[in-house]
């Protein structure tokens, strides 16, 4: 994935829809807004600096795979509330340093790093959610480096004081065990391991997408005592059968992933690649690990974007058991 910095504008109906915070949404110490917002409608190009400074007219939805350093200075006493989405390869995570902080706690300003994203109210990854996620700060800055269990991380800000801001510097590090990880706006071929652990982990692709196995490995290799492997090929519906260790594949309306509508849950073990591909047409593409910590488990998958010419053909289309 090339390294890019996208502008995001949001617009819901003719009203430009500024940022997050909406007062009784909450979620940790965080207030969200957007109540309708769950797209990025709107995205351009820019080039890749190494130094950025922040226009809140323009940058207010900020997304961007650069690394290198991001200065806001508020032009005015607007409550604005904004975000930084960054985002990294998938074996990366996003280490974040404070270089200075300036944003007065008295008339409510805020700066929230999240580990993570956040928009429209939902979380991502939402499996695993704890308090040590969410550090917010105003006054001075935090005295540690912030550093992201996966390739995707949020700064959230509001400074409704003139003059006043901040700086950070972003790295992308190196993640020796991706476990949950996001792609935007990318195609490619990514393998999801659980590392013979328990717990889930995901793959979200922010767009509809084709999705191709590769390769399956889920349920079949264990831990201990089973040398001898023998190929059972893909075996479908293994929720509806029992069978803890599967990969669930669909999409979602938003980044909650346990929220996902799912086409078919699959186990087994296969390595032929002559699969047909699954067609998803929702906001988000995910493919979801659950692993009972008895196995080693893995899938390859390949994403494509999903064209318009495919949409009315997909095997999922969310939203349609709400019509």
């Amino acid at each position: 994935m090339r390294a890019f910095l996208y502008i995001v504008v949001v617009a819901l109906a003719s009203d430009a829809v500024r940022c997050l915070y909406l007062p009784g949404a909450e979620f940790g110490g965080l207030r969200s807004s957007a109540s309708s917002l769950s797209r990025f409608a709107r995205v351009r190009r820019l080039p890749r600096p190494s130094h950025r400074v922040i226009d809140p007219n323009e940058d207010c939805f900020l997304v961007t795979s650069d690394e290198g350093e991001l200065f806001f200075k508020s032009p005015s006493d607007e409550p604005s509330v904004c975000g930084i989405y960054m985002i990294a390869e998938p074996d990366k995570k996003i280490e974040v340093v404070f270089n200075y902080l300036d944003v007065p706690c008295d008339n409510g300003g805020l700066v929230a790093w999240m580990d993570g994203w956040e928009l429209n109210g939902q979380v991502w990854p939402a499996d695993s959610w704890d308090d040590d996620r969410l550090v917010e700060s105003c006054d001075k800055r935090p005295n540690r480096k912030l550093v992201s269990r996966q390739n995707a991380a949020l700064i959230q800000y509001r400074v409704p004081a003139q003059g006043k801001g901040f700086a950070v510097t972003i790295r992308h590090v190196r993640n020796a065990r991706p476990c949950n990880v996001m792609l935007f706006g990318t195609e490619g071929v990514f393998t999801l391991r659980n590392h013979g652990e328990t717990g889930n982990c995901t793959l979200i692709t922010v767009s509809p997408s084709t999705v191709q196995v590769l390769d399956l490995n889920v349920g079949q290799t264990a831990k201990k005592g089973r040398l001898l492997e023998l190929e059972t090929g893909t075996i479908h519906h293994c929720t509806k059968r029992g069978l803890p260790d599967h990969v669930d594949i669909g999409g979602a309306s938003g980044l909650d992933h346990t929220k996902m509508e799912v086409f078919d849950s699959l186990c087994g073990l296969d390595s032929n690649e002559a699969r047909r591909a699954s067609l998803i047409a929702c906001e988000d593409t995910v493919a979801r690990l659950v692993s009972s910590g008895k196995y080693h488990n893995s899938i390859t998958l390949a994403f494509t974007p999903l064209s318009l010419d495919d949409i009315e053909h997909a095997d999922l289309i969310c939203g349609l058991n709400d019509l």
